[in-house]
Order: C-alpha cells, then structure tokens, then sequence
C-alpha cells in the first residue's frame, strides 16, 4: 500500500505543490509526512510549519459562537439585531435572479441558528452570475487576502446596503455567514475575535501557533502562498506579506494561520465531545453533536451545491451525508480552505485527517492531490 509520504511526494515531484504537510490520527496513533519546502526553491517543509488555513477557521468560529451560547449569553433562536443592528431590516431580491434593486422585505429576521447554519440568506450560489452574488462580491472579498478588507464596522455597514439572496432559512449559501459569526462574537463578548479565541480555544488547546498574525520570531516556520497562473505557480503571499500585521477585520470566514498539530488537538476535542486532552471542558457534549450534525435539508443545499459534494452542513463545517466517494464516510465533518487546506474528524472511526498546503484553489472542487490523501485518510 502505498503510505502518506508518497501520496504527497507525487504532487510535490509533479509540480502541483511546493510543499505539504499530511497528518492521519487514529486514536493514539499519528501518522505524519512533510514533504517539499517553506517555498518554491526555499527551506524543507516540516511538522510544525505554518499555514494560512482559509476557511478551515469556520470550524473554530462556530464552537466559539457555541460557548457563548453554552453561557446563556446569546441563545440559537435569538434574533442577531441586537448585536448586528445592520441586518436588523435586511431585504431580500424577489428571486434569485432578479436585480438587486428588486427586493422585498425579509419575512422573519435573522437568527444565531442562520448564521451557524450558513442559511441567514447571504453568501455565495453555485451559480455566481446572479446579480445579487455579483453584488455581494464587492462586499464579501477573496479571504486570502484579509489586508483587503476595511474595518468591522465598515464593512458591517457596506453588507447592509446588499440584498440577501433568499429569505432566511431558505437556502444554504457559503462563506458570508462565517464571517458574520466572527461579528457577532466580539460584539456579545466585548473582546476582539482574536482575543477571544486565544483565551477561549487557542490556550486551553495548546493551538500555540494559531492566530490571524504571524510574529517576526515565527516567520521562518510560515510558508509562502501561490496561485496558479499561465506559467505555473505565482507567488500570492510571502512570510512578510499579509499576515505580518493584524488585519482590520479578523475574518470569521478565513482568517486564520496553524499547524497541523494545531488542528489536530481541536478535532480530538470535537471527538472526545467537548474535552481536551487533560480533561477540561471547552464544549457540551450536546453542543459537539449540534455542531457535527447536518442541519440542512436537500432543497436548502441545492442552491449552494456546487459548494458540496455528498455533503450537507452542521455548524461551520461539512457533515457527509451521501457516500458518493471513498472518503465520503457518514458523519465526517470538517471543512476545506482555499488555500490548499482541510481538515475532518471521522467520528465513526476516531480519527482526525489534516492536509495544509500552500496553492490556493481555483474553484469549489477539491484538487487531486487532496482527494488522494482524503482517498488514504478514509
């Protein structure tokens, strides 16, 4: 059988990848290859080598919602105008094709449970034409680029002034929703969303190098970002580019940079149901469950399907639900970045698959090279 370190060392030898960084946890026991570099002809790629992680973040921003409501402080079926007074009286375009000065009133308002749930009525459809997707992507900005995004409550103010684009409830849209829960829990907290999750999660889970900035001292470790271009890969972002200072607004939605070991602990919590490693409770094991569980139906998956493959979603992750692929195991749940990352726990066999690279994709379908370790990981 052919092990992780070949998986990966094909798509670096083939040019797919400079580097990568594969982790496979079953229980106690941890497998992990390190292959290709930092960088395109730069330092050997290690263990604790860090990454931007993109939207892998949505899985710690909803456990972090999740604890304030495990406090009381906020409650699934609340209403978020309290705390989101822009989204108090959101509109909603008449059909999803219509214009964007075509709209009509929302029917309810927007709850926690929308957000969570990635249904609030904003982000992005499978079909990105529609006007009112076009109109969001003025507002709602390529997350590998944090620099580009203006303060909170700036760009709280610039959503405001977009249509949703169904009622909410109605439909499973992607990425805008995770970005809102980053708002939502500074405003309930009263603490900066990095803040929060540094005490919250970061320190309780020994997560030392996650964060949305990486330090001077920690650079060496952090690898350089690409995209693919006519002549193959071209530097996006370098060590001292956007994650050298603290961005305006810390996306909820993608924000993030770690290791793999990182991630690792934070999937063996959602697996030991809301307990690390020394036994202290981060989550309620009802809380991990709600978290891990789909909460969509088939009709409100379809307008963001493309998005999804054998997929539905729980709270800021995936939940497979259809085995239409080796790796689709039911009750998987994680999530994948544009960045050339992912991460799932399975917890039908307790096991935890990290895969950080650093080509971003360039569209909602999974690249080979991470459908093979996805392949090995099942």
């Amino acid at each position: 059988m052919t092990g992780l370190h070949d998986i990966l060392r094909k798509h670096v030898d083939d040019g797919s990848v400079p580097g990568a960084v594969g982790l496979v946890a079953r229980g106690d026991r941890v497998e992990v290859a390190a292959v290709g570099s930092l960088a395109v002809g730069g330092a050997p790629m290690a263990r604790n080598s860090i990454f931007r992680i993109a939207s892998v973040t949505k899985t710690v921003v909803a456990a972090a919602v999740l604890m304030l409501v495990e406090e009381g402080r906020i409650a699934l079926d609340d209403p978020v105008r309290e705390w989101l007074p822009e989204l108090a009286e959101p509109s909603v375009v008449r059909t999803p094709g219509s214009e964007v000065d075509d709209v009509v009133p929302a029917a309810r308002p927007i709850t926690v449970f929308d957000l969570l749930s990635s249904t609030a009525g904003y982000g992005f459809a499978s079909d990105f034409e529609l006007p009112a997707v076009q109109r969001l992507f003025s507002v709602q900005r390529d997350g590998r680029e944090p620099q580009s995004f203006p303060a909170t409550d700036e760009w709280m103010a610039e959503l405001s002034r977009v249509p949703l684009l169904h009622q909410p409830g109605e439909a499973w849209l992607y990425d805008t929703c995770s970005a809102l829960q980053g708002v939502l829990i500074a405003r309930v907290s009263g603490r900066s969303l990095p803040d929060f999750l540094a005490e919250r999660v970061f320190a309780p889970l020994g997560m030392i190098d996650s964060g949305f900035v990486v330090p001077a001292a920690k650079r060496a470790r952090f690898t350089s970002y690409y995209r693919s271009g006519a002549a193959g890969l071209e530097l996006a972002d370098g060590p001292d580019g956007q994650w050298s200072t603290p961005p305006a607004f810390p996306l909820g939605s993608g924000g993030l940079v770690g290791t793999v070991d990182d991630w690792l602990a934070f999937g063996r919590m959602l697996l030991a149901g809301g307990t690390t490693a020394d036994g202290r409770r981060l989550l309620s094991a009802d809380s991990v469950r709600m978290m891990t569980t789909d909460h969509t139906t088939a009709a409100q998956r379809e307008t963001g399907e493309a998005f999804l493959e054998g997929q539905g979603w729980g709270f800021g992750g995936s939940v497979d639900v259809a085995a239409i692929d080796p790796w689709n195991v039911p009750g998987r749940y994680g999530w994948v970045g544009g960045t050339g990352t992912s991460a799932h726990i399975i917890p039908s066999t307790g096991a935890v698959a990290v895969l950080y690279a650093q080509v971003g994709m360039d569209g909602p379908v999974p690249p080979e090279w991470m459908r093979d370790f996805w392949r090995y990981a099942c």
